[in-house]
Protein backbone atom coordinates (compact mmCIF):
# COMPACT_ATOMS: atom_id res chain seq x y z
CA UNK A 1 0.00 0.00 0.00
CA UNK A 2 1.60 3.46 -1.21
CA UNK A 3 1.53 5.89 1.97
CA UNK A 4 0.17 8.99 0.11
CA UNK A 5 1.42 11.48 2.84
CA UNK A 6 5.26 10.87 1.87
CA UNK A 7 6.10 13.42 -0.67
CA UNK A 8 7.60 12.52 -4.03
CA UNK A 9 10.83 13.48 -2.77
CA UNK A 10 11.35 11.04 -0.36
CA UNK A 11 10.57 8.03 -2.22
CA UNK A 12 13.45 5.61 -3.96
CA UNK A 13 13.19 6.40 -7.44
CA UNK A 14 13.15 3.59 -10.30
CA UNK A 15 16.90 3.53 -10.93
CA UNK A 16 18.25 1.30 -14.27
CA UNK A 17 20.76 -1.17 -13.63
CA UNK A 18 23.43 -0.03 -16.38
CA UNK A 19 21.95 3.88 -14.63
CA UNK A 20 22.73 3.03 -11.52
CA UNK A 21 26.10 1.32 -12.30
CA UNK A 22 27.41 4.44 -14.45
CA UNK A 23 26.55 6.54 -11.34
CA UNK A 24 28.44 4.41 -9.10
CA UNK A 25 31.40 4.69 -11.30
CA UNK A 26 30.91 8.37 -12.10
CA UNK A 27 30.37 9.34 -8.40
CA UNK A 28 33.53 7.80 -7.09
CA UNK A 29 35.65 8.84 -9.45
CA UNK A 30 38.32 11.15 -7.32
CA UNK A 31 38.99 14.63 -8.29
CA UNK A 32 36.98 18.02 -8.68
CA UNK A 33 33.74 18.17 -10.21
CA UNK A 34 32.93 19.52 -13.66
CA UNK A 35 31.61 22.76 -11.59
CA UNK A 36 34.59 23.03 -9.40
CA UNK A 37 36.73 23.70 -12.75
CA UNK A 38 37.53 26.82 -14.93
CA UNK A 39 34.93 26.96 -18.00
CA UNK A 40 38.07 25.60 -20.37
CA UNK A 41 39.06 22.33 -18.79
CA UNK A 42 35.31 21.63 -18.00
CA UNK A 43 35.22 21.63 -21.95
CA UNK A 44 38.01 19.70 -22.47
CA UNK A 45 36.65 16.62 -20.02
CA UNK A 46 33.41 16.83 -21.73
CA UNK A 47 35.18 16.31 -25.50
CA UNK A 48 37.43 13.52 -23.53
CA UNK A 49 34.46 11.44 -22.45
CA UNK A 50 33.10 11.37 -25.70
CA UNK A 51 35.05 8.63 -26.55
CA UNK A 52 34.63 6.52 -23.19
CA UNK A 53 30.69 7.06 -22.63
CA UNK A 54 29.11 7.62 -26.26
CA UNK A 55 29.27 5.40 -29.41
CA UNK A 56 31.38 6.18 -32.43
CA UNK A 57 30.20 8.27 -34.74
CA UNK A 58 29.54 6.06 -37.27
CA UNK A 59 29.75 6.41 -41.73
CA UNK A 60 28.18 8.39 -43.06
CA UNK A 61 28.05 10.15 -47.62
CA UNK A 62 28.37 13.67 -45.55
CA UNK A 63 30.10 15.33 -42.64
CA UNK A 64 30.97 19.07 -43.84
CA UNK A 65 32.01 21.56 -41.89
CA UNK A 66 30.73 25.19 -42.89
CA UNK A 67 30.55 28.95 -41.65
CA UNK A 68 27.86 31.04 -41.68
CA UNK A 69 27.61 34.65 -40.88
CA UNK A 70 26.33 35.47 -37.26
CA UNK A 71 25.76 38.26 -34.79
CA UNK A 72 29.12 37.91 -33.29
CA UNK A 73 31.31 36.64 -36.06
CA UNK A 74 31.25 33.77 -38.22
CA UNK A 75 29.36 30.51 -36.64
CA UNK A 76 30.64 27.18 -37.87
CA UNK A 77 28.33 24.85 -38.66
CA UNK A 78 28.20 20.81 -39.46
CA UNK A 79 26.28 18.85 -42.09
CA UNK A 80 25.56 15.70 -41.54
CA UNK A 81 23.40 13.78 -44.07
CA UNK A 82 23.49 9.89 -44.89
CA UNK A 83 22.64 10.86 -48.43
CA UNK A 84 25.47 12.69 -50.49
CA UNK A 85 22.58 14.66 -52.88
CA UNK A 86 18.79 14.75 -51.93
CA UNK A 87 15.72 16.40 -53.24
CA UNK A 88 14.38 19.20 -51.23
CA UNK A 89 12.58 18.78 -48.39
CA UNK A 90 13.12 19.63 -44.19
CA UNK A 91 16.27 20.13 -42.65
CA UNK A 92 17.09 19.42 -38.83
CA UNK A 93 19.03 22.43 -37.29
CA UNK A 94 20.53 20.69 -34.00
CA UNK A 95 21.63 22.70 -31.06
CA UNK A 96 23.98 20.81 -28.75
CA UNK A 97 23.44 20.88 -24.97
CA UNK A 98 25.94 21.31 -22.37
CA UNK A 99 24.72 24.35 -20.11
CA UNK A 100 25.57 27.07 -22.73
CA UNK A 101 29.35 26.99 -21.41
CA UNK A 102 30.63 23.33 -22.63
CA UNK A 103 30.02 21.21 -25.90
CA UNK A 104 30.20 21.84 -29.28
CA UNK A 105 30.02 20.11 -32.72
CA UNK A 106 32.50 17.02 -31.57
CA UNK A 107 30.61 16.49 -28.33
CA UNK A 108 27.55 15.66 -30.37
CA UNK A 109 28.43 14.30 -33.37
CA UNK A 110 27.95 10.36 -32.68
CA UNK A 111 24.02 11.63 -32.05
CA UNK A 112 23.66 14.41 -35.27
CA UNK A 113 24.73 10.99 -36.94
CA UNK A 114 22.42 9.21 -35.66
CA UNK A 115 19.62 11.29 -36.11
CA UNK A 116 20.81 12.13 -39.19
CA UNK A 117 20.36 7.88 -40.12
CA UNK A 118 17.52 7.31 -38.45
CA UNK A 119 15.23 10.27 -39.84
CA UNK A 120 16.72 10.80 -43.18
CA UNK A 121 17.41 13.57 -42.94
CA UNK A 122 20.18 16.95 -43.55
CA UNK A 123 21.45 17.47 -39.93
CA UNK A 124 23.00 21.25 -39.16
CA UNK A 125 24.54 21.25 -35.71
CA UNK A 126 25.26 24.56 -34.57
CA UNK A 127 28.79 25.69 -33.02
CA UNK A 128 26.82 28.63 -30.93
CA UNK A 129 28.96 31.16 -28.72
CA UNK A 130 29.58 29.70 -25.25
CA UNK A 131 28.93 31.41 -22.04
CA UNK A 132 31.26 32.88 -19.84
CA UNK A 133 32.92 34.53 -22.93
CA UNK A 134 29.46 35.41 -24.57
CA UNK A 135 26.92 35.25 -22.13
CA UNK A 136 23.17 35.18 -22.41
CA UNK A 137 21.76 36.68 -25.25
CA UNK A 138 24.24 35.31 -27.35
CA UNK A 139 23.35 31.55 -27.98
CA UNK A 140 19.95 32.17 -29.06
CA UNK A 141 21.08 34.67 -30.97
CA UNK A 142 23.57 32.76 -32.66
CA UNK A 143 20.58 30.15 -32.98
CA UNK A 144 17.90 32.25 -34.56
CA UNK A 145 20.51 33.26 -36.92
CA UNK A 146 21.77 29.49 -37.68
CA UNK A 147 17.87 28.63 -38.54
CA UNK A 148 17.08 31.56 -40.67
CA UNK A 149 20.30 30.91 -42.62
CA UNK A 150 19.25 27.08 -42.67
CA UNK A 151 16.10 28.24 -44.19
CA UNK A 152 17.28 30.58 -46.97
CA UNK A 153 18.70 27.20 -48.01
CA UNK A 154 22.38 28.89 -49.16
CA UNK A 155 24.68 27.50 -51.45
CA UNK A 156 27.19 26.10 -49.38
CA UNK A 157 24.49 23.45 -48.07
CA UNK A 158 23.99 22.31 -51.01
CA UNK A 159 20.28 21.17 -50.86
CA UNK A 160 17.41 22.36 -50.85
CA UNK A 161 15.09 22.79 -47.79
CA UNK A 162 11.19 23.09 -47.30
CA UNK A 163 10.68 23.50 -43.86
CA UNK A 164 12.62 23.48 -40.28
CA UNK A 165 12.98 20.32 -37.85
CA UNK A 166 14.28 22.23 -34.60
CA UNK A 167 15.96 20.22 -32.06
CA UNK A 168 18.44 19.93 -28.99
CA UNK A 169 19.08 18.41 -26.36
CA UNK A 170 19.24 20.71 -22.24
CA UNK A 171 20.49 23.83 -23.19
CA UNK A 172 20.08 23.05 -27.19
CA UNK A 173 16.65 22.16 -25.81
CA UNK A 174 16.14 25.30 -24.57
CA UNK A 175 17.38 27.41 -27.65
CA UNK A 176 15.18 24.79 -29.57
CA UNK A 177 12.36 26.29 -28.08
CA UNK A 178 13.19 29.65 -27.95
CA UNK A 179 14.19 30.18 -31.56
CA UNK A 180 10.89 28.23 -32.65
CA UNK A 181 8.98 30.91 -30.85
CA UNK A 182 11.36 33.82 -32.80
CA UNK A 183 10.64 32.04 -35.81
CA UNK A 184 6.82 31.77 -35.58
CA UNK A 185 6.72 35.80 -34.50
CA UNK A 186 9.04 36.73 -37.59
CA UNK A 187 9.10 33.74 -39.98
CA UNK A 188 11.89 32.14 -41.59
CA UNK A 189 12.32 32.07 -45.42
CA UNK A 190 10.66 28.69 -44.94
CA UNK A 191 8.35 27.09 -41.75
CA UNK A 192 8.93 25.27 -38.51
CA UNK A 193 7.25 22.41 -38.76
CA UNK A 194 8.43 20.76 -35.46
CA UNK A 195 10.63 20.77 -32.74
CA UNK A 196 11.67 18.22 -30.61
CA UNK A 197 13.77 19.46 -27.41
CA UNK A 198 15.40 16.84 -25.36
CA UNK A 199 15.58 17.21 -21.37
CA UNK A 200 14.76 20.80 -22.13
CA UNK A 201 15.85 23.68 -19.36
CA UNK A 202 12.64 26.30 -19.99
CA UNK A 203 12.28 27.88 -17.04
CA UNK A 204 14.38 29.33 -14.49
CA UNK A 205 12.29 31.12 -12.13
CA UNK A 206 10.84 29.38 -9.97
CA UNK A 207 11.32 25.96 -8.09
CA UNK A 208 10.41 22.76 -9.09
CA UNK A 209 10.16 19.36 -7.28
CA UNK A 210 12.52 17.57 -9.36
CA UNK A 211 15.34 20.19 -8.72
CA UNK A 212 15.27 18.92 -5.41
CA UNK A 213 14.75 15.33 -5.43
CA UNK A 214 17.79 14.96 -8.18
CA UNK A 215 19.88 17.53 -6.68
CA UNK A 216 23.14 15.33 -6.21
CA UNK A 217 24.17 11.89 -7.54
CA UNK A 218 22.37 12.13 -11.11
CA UNK A 219 25.05 13.72 -12.99
CA UNK A 220 23.51 16.86 -13.36
CA UNK A 221 23.75 18.72 -9.86
CA UNK A 222 22.06 21.48 -8.24
CA UNK A 223 25.74 22.83 -8.19
CA UNK A 224 26.27 22.37 -11.70
CA UNK A 225 22.84 24.15 -12.39
CA UNK A 226 24.22 26.99 -10.58
CA UNK A 227 27.48 26.71 -12.36
CA UNK A 228 25.88 26.74 -15.82
CA UNK A 229 23.39 29.72 -14.94
CA UNK A 230 26.01 31.62 -13.18
CA UNK A 231 28.66 31.99 -16.42
CA UNK A 232 25.48 32.09 -18.75
CA UNK A 233 23.95 35.07 -16.94
CA UNK A 234 20.05 35.01 -18.19
CA UNK A 235 17.43 37.13 -16.67
CA UNK A 236 15.39 33.66 -15.72
CA UNK A 237 12.14 36.20 -16.32
CA UNK A 238 12.79 36.31 -19.97
CA UNK A 239 11.33 33.99 -22.11
CA UNK A 240 14.15 34.47 -23.89
CA UNK A 241 16.19 32.60 -21.23
CA UNK A 242 12.53 30.72 -19.48
CA UNK A 243 10.90 30.20 -23.04
CA UNK A 244 8.10 28.73 -20.64
CA UNK A 245 7.21 32.19 -19.67
CA UNK A 246 6.08 33.32 -23.22
CA UNK A 247 3.62 32.84 -25.24
CA UNK A 248 3.24 29.36 -26.66
CA UNK A 249 0.18 29.76 -28.73
CA UNK A 250 0.75 29.18 -32.58
CA UNK A 251 4.07 27.07 -31.76
CA UNK A 252 4.67 24.02 -34.00
CA UNK A 253 4.12 20.30 -33.40
CA UNK A 254 6.43 19.02 -30.67
CA UNK A 255 7.75 15.99 -29.47
CA UNK A 256 9.39 15.91 -26.26
CA UNK A 257 11.42 13.55 -24.30
CA UNK A 258 12.97 14.26 -20.34
CA UNK A 259 14.42 12.12 -18.09
CA UNK A 260 13.28 10.54 -15.30
CA UNK A 261 15.80 11.23 -12.97
CA UNK A 262 16.53 14.60 -13.97
CA UNK A 263 17.08 18.01 -11.86
CA UNK A 264 14.81 19.89 -14.69
CA UNK A 265 12.59 17.04 -15.61
CA UNK A 266 9.48 18.65 -14.41
CA UNK A 267 10.50 22.11 -16.72
CA UNK A 268 10.33 19.70 -19.73
CA UNK A 269 7.09 18.29 -17.94
CA UNK A 270 5.18 21.50 -17.50
CA UNK A 271 6.61 22.94 -21.02
CA UNK A 272 4.65 19.46 -22.73
CA UNK A 273 1.74 20.49 -20.59
CA UNK A 274 1.90 24.42 -21.49
CA UNK A 275 1.87 23.15 -25.12
CA UNK A 276 -1.05 20.57 -25.06
CA UNK A 277 -3.22 23.21 -22.96
CA UNK A 278 -3.14 25.97 -25.47
CA UNK A 279 -3.70 23.30 -28.78
CA UNK A 280 -0.75 22.55 -29.83
CA UNK A 281 -0.35 18.47 -30.82
CA UNK A 282 2.36 17.46 -28.57
CA UNK A 283 3.86 13.70 -28.54
CA UNK A 284 5.87 13.46 -24.62
CA UNK A 285 8.07 10.68 -23.55
CA UNK A 286 9.78 10.23 -20.59
CA UNK A 287 13.23 8.32 -20.13
CA UNK A 288 11.96 6.13 -17.00
CA UNK A 289 14.97 5.59 -14.71
CA UNK A 290 17.59 7.25 -16.83
CA UNK A 291 19.59 10.70 -16.49
CA UNK A 292 19.72 13.51 -17.77
CA UNK A 293 22.77 13.60 -20.91
CA UNK A 294 21.09 10.17 -21.79
CA UNK A 295 21.87 10.65 -25.30
CA UNK A 296 25.75 11.18 -25.49
CA UNK A 297 25.77 8.33 -22.67
CA UNK A 298 24.85 5.39 -24.95
CA UNK A 299 28.09 3.11 -24.69
CA UNK A 300 27.97 3.69 -20.51
CA UNK A 301 24.38 3.46 -20.47
CA UNK A 302 23.15 1.12 -23.54
CA UNK A 303 19.65 1.01 -22.63
CA UNK A 304 19.66 4.74 -24.01
CA UNK A 305 20.02 3.43 -27.03
CA UNK A 306 16.17 2.69 -27.00
CA UNK A 307 14.77 5.89 -25.49
CA UNK A 308 17.15 7.56 -28.42
CA UNK A 309 15.41 5.43 -31.04
CA UNK A 310 11.77 5.69 -29.51
CA UNK A 311 12.40 9.52 -29.04
CA UNK A 312 13.89 10.06 -33.24
CA UNK A 313 11.18 7.61 -33.92
CA UNK A 314 8.34 9.83 -32.71
CA UNK A 315 10.07 12.70 -34.42
CA UNK A 316 10.27 10.79 -37.91
CA UNK A 317 6.44 10.22 -37.48
CA UNK A 318 5.55 14.00 -36.42
CA UNK A 319 7.69 15.13 -39.42
CA UNK A 320 6.08 13.06 -42.08
CA UNK A 321 2.37 14.13 -40.54
CA UNK A 322 3.44 17.95 -40.49
CA UNK A 323 5.18 18.18 -44.05
CA UNK A 324 2.20 16.36 -45.39
CA UNK A 325 0.11 19.02 -43.84
CA UNK A 326 2.53 21.51 -45.41
CA UNK A 327 2.45 20.26 -48.68
CA UNK A 328 -1.85 20.27 -48.39
CA UNK A 329 -1.77 23.87 -47.27
CA UNK A 330 0.61 25.17 -50.04
CA UNK A 331 -1.33 23.36 -52.50
CA UNK A 332 -5.02 24.85 -51.02
CA UNK A 333 -3.50 28.11 -51.47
Amino acid sequence: MTDRTVPEIERTPFVRPDVAAFLTYLNSVPGPKMHELPPAEARAVMVAMKDVADLPRGELAVVRDLTLPGPGGALRVRLFDARETRAPGPAVVFFHGGGWVIGDLDTHASFAAEMARQLDLPVVSVDYRLAPEARWPAAPDDAEAAARWVASAPEALGRGVTSLVLSGDSAGGNLTIIVAAALRDRPAAVPVIVQAPIYPATDASRPYASFDAFADGYLLTREGMIWFNDHYAGDPRHPRFSPLLGDVAGLPRAVIVTAGLDPIRDQGRAYAAALAQAGVPVSFREAQGNIHGFITLRRAIPSSQGDVAGFLTAVRAAVSEAEGERVLRQAAG
